[in-house]
This record gives C-alpha cells, sequence and structure tokens, in this order.
C-alpha cells in the first residue's frame, strides 16, 4: 500500500493544482482576449484529462487495498473514517463531471460558461485533498469517541473528523499541492525553453507555474512550521524522531544534517544551532523537549528514516524557496523571463525535487507515527492483513506501476509532440 500511496499521491497533487492553474489561464485569456493564455488552458486540460484517468485508477486501488490489507483497522475504525472518505467520494464524482464538461464544452459553450465548469474542478479537487487527509489526521491524533472494551463506542464523525491534527495538517497537504503542481508546471516549460522554445507559449507557462509555486512555497513554510511545533505538544515521539534527538533536554539546541546513530544514542556529523530546537518549538530557549529515552523501546519510530526523510523535506524545500525569490528577483530586474541558462536547468531540476520534498513529508508523517497506526491505540503490526502470498502480490502491482507509469509519461510526450506540431497563437 505504501507503492500505492506513493504513486497515486503524485496525481492526487497534480489534481488539486493544475485545474486552478487551467481556471487562472483561461480566466487571463477571457479578460484579455489573449489566445495564448486560451491555448495553455486548452492544451494543460488535456494533459490533465490524462493524468485524472490515471489517477482515478490508481486511487480505486487503494480503496480496495484498505479492505484486503488492513482488516484489523477497517474494522476498528470503520465508523469514524467513513464519513471523510464518503465526502471525499462525492467531491471525486463532482470533479469528474465537472471535468467531463470541460473538456469536452471547448467548442460546444460560451466561454464564460465555460470557464465556469473549470471552477468546480478546481475546488472539489482541493476539497477531496482536504477530505482524505482529515482521515490521517485522525490517525495522528483520534478523537470523537469512546473507548470500551477495545472498540469503538458512541462515535462523533464530526468530533473525529475534526480532531486536533485537521486545522495544520489539510491545509499544509493542500499548500503542499500547489507547490508542487506549480514546479512541475514550471520545470516542462523551462525544458521547453532550453530547446530553443522562448515563444510567448512558453513564457507564460512558466511565469504562471512560477507564480503559484511562489506564494505555496511560503505559505507550506508557514504551515510546515505551524504542523512541526503541533507534533511538539501532540506527537512528541514523532519529534523526538525528526530532530533525532535521543535525550530529553532542557534548551535543546536544533541539528542541521547529521545521520542518527541507535547504537550510540546520538546525532553524528550534524551542525548544531545552542537552544534552536527549543525556540522553536516552544518559543522558548529553556523549554523542554522529550527525547527518544522517555519512550519505551518498542514505541520508538524509525529514528534513521524519519530523520533524514525530515532534513530532506526541510533541506528540499528551503531550496526551492530560495530558487523561486531568484526567479522572481531576476523577473523584476529584467523585466522579462530569465533566458539564463543555469536558471532555467535549477528550474527543470526543480519539478521532481518537489514530489521528491512531498514524498518525503508524507514518510515523516507515516514512519513518524509507528509503530501506531491508530497513535496510542492500535498498533500497525494488529491491524495488518496475515494472509499469505502477499510477496508475489506486491511484485505484480510494483511491475503494474511501473509500466502504468511509463505508459503515462508516453502519452504524455505524445501529446506534447502533437501539441507542437499545431501553429502557436501570435502574441
Amino acid at each position: 500500500m505504501g507503492t500505492s500511496l506513493g504513486f497515486h499521491i503524485v496525481f492526487a497533487v497534480l489534481g488539486v493544482g493544475v485545474p486552478l492553474l487551467m481556471a487562472t489561464a483561461e480566466g487571463i485569456g477571457l479578460w484579455r482576449r489573449d489566445p495564448t493564455w486560451m491555448m495553455l488552458a486548452r492544451r494543460w486540460s488535456s494533459a490533465f484529462g490524462i493524468l485524472f484517468a490515471v489517477g482515478a485508477v490508481s486511487g480505486t486501488v487503494l480503496s480496495f487495498e484498505l479492505g484486503l490489507l488492513w482488516p484489523g483497522f477497517m474494522a476498528f475504525s470503520g465508523s469514524v473514517i467513513g464519513l471523510p472518505f464518503s465526502a471525499e467520494g462525492f467531491a471525486f464524482f463532482l470533479e469528474a463531471i465537472f471535468l467531463g464538461l470541460y473538456l469536452y464544452g471547448w467548442d460546444r459553450l460560451r466561454p464564460f460558461q465555460h470557464w465556469l465548469t473549470g471552477l468546480p474542478v478546481a475546488a472539489s479537487g482541493a476539497a477531496s485533498s482536504i477530505f482524505v487527509v482529515m482521515a490521517n489526521s485522525w490517525m495522528n491524533t483520534p478523537t470523537g469517541f469512546k473507548l470500551v472494551d477495545g472498540r469503538l463506542a458512541s462515535v462523533d464523525p464530526l468530533s473525529a473528523a475534526f480532531n486536533p491534527s485537521t486545522p495544520t495538517e489539510t491545509i499544509h497537504m493542500l499548500v503542499s499541492a500547489y507547490v508542487v503542481s506549480g514546479f512541475v508546471v514550471a520545470a516542462v516549460y523551462a525544458a521547453g525553453m532550453l530547446r530553443g522554445r522562448g515563444d510567448a507559449f512558453h513564457r507564460r507557462g512558466l511565469l504562471l507555474g512560477m507564480a503559484m509555486a511562489a506564494v505555496a512555497i511560503v505559505l507550506a513554510g508557514i504551515t510546515g512550521d505551524n504542523s512541526a511545533r503541533f507534533t511538539y505538544g501532540a506527537q512528541p515521539a514523532k519529534f523526538a524522531a525528526m530532530e533525532a534527538l535521543y535525550a530529553t533536554t532542557r534548551g535543546a539546541p536544533l541539528h542541521i544534517g547529521g545521520i542518527p546513530s541507535d547504537s550510540q544514542g546520538r546525532l553524528l556529523y550534524a551542525i548544531e544551532i545552542p537552544y534552536g530546537l527549543s525556540i522553536l518549538a516552544a518559543f522558548d530557549p529553556n523549554a523542554e523537549v522529550r527525547g527518544l529515552d522517555s519512550f519505551p523501546a518498542d514505541q520508538r519510530p524509525n529514528t534513521v528514516v524519519v530523520h533524514l526523510s525530515f532534513d530532506t523535506m526541510v533541506g528540499l524545500g528551503i531550496g526551492l524557496g530560495l530558487l523561486a525569490a531568484l526567479f522572481w528577483f531576476l523577473v523584476w530586474r529584467s523585466r522579462r523571463v530569465p533566458s539564463n541558462r543555469l536558471v532555467l536547468w535549477c528550474l527543470v531540476a526543480a519539478g521532481p525535487a518537489a514530489v521528491i520534498t512531498m514524498e518525503a513529508g508524507w514518510f515523516v508523517t507515516e514512519f513518524g507515527r509507528q509503530p501506531w497506526i491508530v497513535y496510542g491505540i492500535i498498533r500497525t503490526t494488529a491491524a495488518a492483513t496475515s494472509a499469505p502470498g502477499l510477496g508475489f502480490v506486491f511484485g505484480a502491482f510494483t511491475a503494474i506501476y511501473i509500466a502504468l507509469a511509463f505508459t503515462l509519461v508516453r502519452l504524455l510526450l505524445l501529446l506534447a509532440r502533437h501539441n507542437r506540431e499545431r501553429p502557436e497563437p501570435k502574441a
């Protein structure tokens, strides 16, 4: 299921951000009566149709895997997570309906009517993200029920859905989706410019992608900081693993980089900033931060995976933010899209880097909660299936996903080639 999630989440986040880019480009095109902006929206809609189809298939697989691979989890928590998953299903079907109208309505609806059909696609994509993450938030801070003889009782679905983690986790995931979408779209047009396609079509595609990325990366930094501070109080074991803090410390230093050593009980080769962690966690240089030594050995996350994932997320996130700032500084200074090849290569690399950043963030969320699938209540080992023969199924699914990924890339490249053979609008 981890492989399925890692594959599907890429389509999920693009399903949040790309529709907003489509609606924005078409709105600008209608406002300015500009054919270049309209062509951008039309071509993005064709590519998004392919992405949506693949994402729908991989998302359907996940719904089956919940029941087949996690019978203990579904039996325990089905009455709680049913509400957000049902709401997500409603949002998905709403998105599918309006995407159909949007794709097939280009030459059948009036321009303004067609633009209006794109707004529900963007809104329902964002809503789907929020509803799914609500279920994951509950797994991190389970509320809205009473526990009677190991079973859930007196369930309040709304209270469970709007649990303490929901505000920080859902907002951070939403803006992260816009970060990924913006940088991925910008990377495509930066690659085109490196091949000599410096026309208005490519310049505007790059500008709009970087506009979304720049705004979202700032919000992602703010919401990520809030999320980490919330984790300090709600999931101290995860917080200790994120920072690889082995010993409970008052006035804890902030470590940059480093490799955790469980055998030695310390972080090796890190840069240390005195009192930094206590200040970031509690705005108090003398605040106490619980270390891994305050938790039983069988209730500690995998420190190596969590810390390295956290450093990858933060390091790449800062790099992406600096790149966005540099890009817009160059635009402001020269009043045009940068054509420097080094900058363009960095923008190309920023696309996959944004995806890696997002995947690393989910590694922190999921591995950091271990050994619990529902924090403090039910362990992952008790929730997973004990059915034999899963190794073969896992291998088969991995092969299918690899083949599906190659097919998707091939289809997108063919679409891009077909688009290049069309005459570009003059602007």
